[in-house]
């Protein structure tokens, strides 16, 4: 009986990851032949067509998806037999900023398979706004955070882990304003609130704040009970929400970028590689 070979699994599950098997080749050290090479003795081996390629885009197919989570779980119970037997235990704490939204749409998967892998490591995990995670992790408050930024390095520094299309949505309940728009914000300072009000500016469109909340759920509750409307990443819409775009202006993407203080401990290094991957994994798209 054939059994699946974890280097060809590496190789599939880099594919998927880094949508590129240029990319793929780079992460693993292989040329983009090698890794071509691999996964065609992976679908030999399966006896199934894995990923279909054109000229723009590489896709799973049906049984590509359906070996995806099968790969990934036995790659990383490979490295964690190898990591227990290999050396010692992870320990220490790891102090992570981020963005409260952020982290509630993005993160408790791979923080809750962080903390079951290394049980001996503390994660303390603080939620707040961009301009305040920045000032604590300058004074030493944290070893990373994940920040908002605008795309492109607003700040100056940072790996960008992340980018996804700003909206404009209302809750399910129809909204009865005239010519001014209501809108529910998080506190100065927050980057998409800037975002919103800079561009109904720039288009003329009269606005007022209604209702301010500090945390994501108040800010769904508002909109959800009609009070206004939210500028929101796209990902964490509700789907009870309505997607607005008629006579609203544009207001493009939002980043997510990774600051982490060097020289990082070894269990905050483990997390930020988590972290990204899990990212990447999350992204839509795949290009060649």
């Amino acid at each position: 009986m054939s059994s699946l070979d974890l280097d060809l699994l590496k190789a599939f599950t880099a594919i998927i990851d880094t949508g590129s098997l240029t990319r793929a080749g780079e992460r693993l050290g292989l040329t983009q032949s090698a890794i071509t090479l691999k996964l065609r003795r992976l679908e030999a081996v399966t006896g199934r067509c894995l990923l279909t390629r054109n000229a723009k885009a590489i896709a799973l197919t049906d049984d590509g998806a359906a070996l995806l989570p099968h790969a990934r779980r036995m790659i990383e119970m490979n490295d964690a037999a190898l990591a227990e037997l290999r050396g010692p235990k992870l320990k220490g704490t790891v102090r992570l900023g981020t963005p409260e939204d952020f982290a509630t749409a993005h993160l408790p998967d791979v923080l809750a398979r962080f903390a079951a892998e290394f049980p001996d490591v503390v994660l303390e995990v603080t939620c707040d706004l961009t301009l305040n995670l920045l000032e604590l992790y300058r004074n030493g408050a944290f070893d990373m955070i994940l920040i908002k930024r605008e795309p492109y390095g607003a700040y100056g520094d940072g790996m960008a882990v992340w980018r996804e299309r700003l909206v404009w949505a209302r809750g399910p309940k129809p909204l009865n304003f005239t010519d001014v728009l209501p809108l529910v914000v998080a506190p100065q300072p927050c980057v998409y609130r800037k975002r919103a009000t800079q561009a109904l500016d720039k288009a003329g469109q009269g606005w007022r704040i209604v209702y301010t909340s500090p945390s994501l759920a108040g800010s769904q509750a508002a909109v959800r009970a009609g009070l206004g409307i939210i500028a929101s990443p796209e990902r964490m819409v509700p789907n009870d929400f309505v997607v607005l775009s008629d006579d609203l202006p544009d207001l493009a993407e939002t980043e997510i970028a990774l600051m982490a203080r060097e020289p990082l401990s070894r269990p905050a290094t483990t997390l930020r590689k988590q972290i990204i991957q899990a990212l990447e994994v999350e992204a839509t798209g795949f290009q060649t």
